[in-house]
């Protein structure tokens, strides 16, 4: 199954993997659509874009497919390659990360390691991996709780901590005190600097 709100690109990815010799049962347009659509055909490999310009993503997507299957094999196809937002696909349970730009031989490669419950690497991303895991994953993702991270990403994309707190139904101070916090661990207190970190580790679209 293809997940993608791009439908000439979906088509492309499917003609490729049909010229692979695999079967591609369902084309779905959005992360909500996918995990429906993967809970009606339940497909041998799921293979989902990450961004959908919508609130809900792919890792949305397979976070509901894990969640009623967790045997589900998944392939994450991205145009964005930053390091932690590959490293956070793996650590949610996918199969595989693969490049938009990458050969459609790469693409089938790694939807056969998925199918057969291997992990898959194009060697540009584990050396990148590799490389992060000696000189340490400084990310926000890893430094920040699920609270913290989720006031930073409101952060960046410009809003206030009064906007914040009202989105959060949170007080003012409380918002205060944590984004305080935030820029703090993270080293950054300028607006500017906060979203082009935010947008540097895949948390918000350029």
């Amino acid at each position: 199954m293809l997940a993608d709100d791009h439908p000439i690109v979906m088509t492309g990815f499917a003609m490729s993997l049909s010229a692979q010799g695999m079967e591609v049962v369902g084309q779905a347009k959005s992360p909500s659509e996918a995990a429906a659509m993967y809970a009606e055909f339940k497909p041998d490999v799921a293979v989902l874009d990450i961004r959908f310009g919508t609130e809900l993503t792919g890792m949305d997507a397979a976070q509901n497919i894990l969640r009623t299957d967790p045997k589900a094999k998944i392939v994450f196809l991205s145009q964005f390659d930053q390091d932690s937002l590959i490293k956070e696909t793996y650590r949610l349970g996918a199969h595989a990360f693969v490049t938009k730009d990458c050969d459609p031989a790469d693409l089938a490669d790694a939807v056969r390691h998925a199918h057969a419950g291997k992990l898959y690497f194009l060697p540009q991303i584990a050396e990148r991996l590799a490389s992060l895991a000696v000189r340490g994953d400084v990310s926000p993702q890893s430094q920040l709780d699920e609270r913290s991270l989720e006031i930073f990403k409101l952060m960046a994309e410009g809003l206030t901590n009064m906007e914040i707190a009202e989105r959060l139904n949170l007080s003012t101070k409380t918002i205060s005190n944590i984004s305080q916090s935030v820029k703090e661990k993270l080293g950054v207190h300028r607006q500017a600097y906060i979203t082009k970190l935010a947008v540097k580790h895949g948390l918000i679209e350029p």
